[in-house]
């Protein structure tokens, strides 16, 4: 398994899923990064710039890897357009368009004082005209927050006033059935888990951490920080990738 250097503390959690499991593709096919080059049509530089975190790869190559590696594109696609959506989040906005400082440049130039004129005036008008239009836009965008912000807390007051649905219950049954442990809440051994997710499969991570000797908090199958962070122990333990990520070499490691 290789030695991957650690991502950036920075990095949005969906697009570190997606980088953690491309490392883990590449991991088993055994390919080197030139080999992966080779065989993608990406070179070698473009994606250590994506199994680094510092460039989103596009979907071409998402695909490529997971044909390589004998994996499910459509998964893999999916977590792509999840991390691509957390780009989207944390991207500016782009500056303001340079066409009005054309216009007032080209207005200065003319053969004749009554060119000069014409033209300066029809720049007048043309800016006027593009005030106009920004002033509206404002309106719009304003009554447009306006109208989102009383939704926002109608939508807050029904939630309010509807009942709180109950919380399933999870427990601990933990049993060794053919060399390996199980839980009682799943029997998966590749779901791919992370802070945030929610259901059976984490509880059973949680009955499992437990077992190991190690505390995930309450088992309630919400996967929340002290969850990652006996994770996180339990692969420094078994000498995997840390990166609090539940995949398949940790539910080996989990299930051993």
């Amino acid at each position: 398994m290789s030695r991957w250097k650690a991502l950036p503390t920075e990095l949005d959690p969906r697009t570190r899923q997606l980088v953690v499991r491309l490392r883990r593709l590449k991991d088993h096919s055994g390919l080197s990064v030139r080999q992966l080059a080779a065989r993608t049509g990406y070179s070698a530089k473009s994606w250590e710039r994506y199994l680094g975190g510092r460039t989103l790869p596009p979907p071409e190559a998402v695909e490529a890897m997971a044909r390589i590696a004998g994996d499910d594109p459509t998964r893999l696609l999916a977590l792509r357009e999840v991390a691509a959506d957390a780009r989207k989040d944390g991207r500016a906005a782009p500056e303001a368009d340079v066409g009005t400082a054309e216009v007032l440049t080209a207005g200065a130039e003319g053969p004749t004082a009554g060119g000069r004129s014409l033209r300066v005036a029809l720049t007048a008008g043309a800016v006027a005209l593009l005030l106009a239009v920004c002033a509206a836009i404002l309106v719009t965008v304003r009554l447009s927050d306006d109208h989102d912000r009383t939704s926002r807390a109608s939508a807050s007051l029904s939630a309010s006033a509807a009942p709180a649905p109950s919380s399933p219950t999870y427990g601990c049954q933990v049993v060794r059935v053919d060399g390996r442990w199980y839980g009682g809440n799943s029997r998966t051994m590749d779901a791919q888990l992370a802070q945030g997710n929610a259901g059976p499969a984490v509880a059973e991570a949680q009955c499992l951490l437990r077992r190991a000797g190690l505390s995930p908090g309450p088992v309630d199958g919400i996967f929340g920080p002290r969850t990652e962070s006996a994770v996180r122990h339990l692969q420094r333990r078994a000498g995997l990738v840390v990166d609090g990520i539940i995949g398949p070499h940790t539910w080996k490691a989990l299930r051993g």
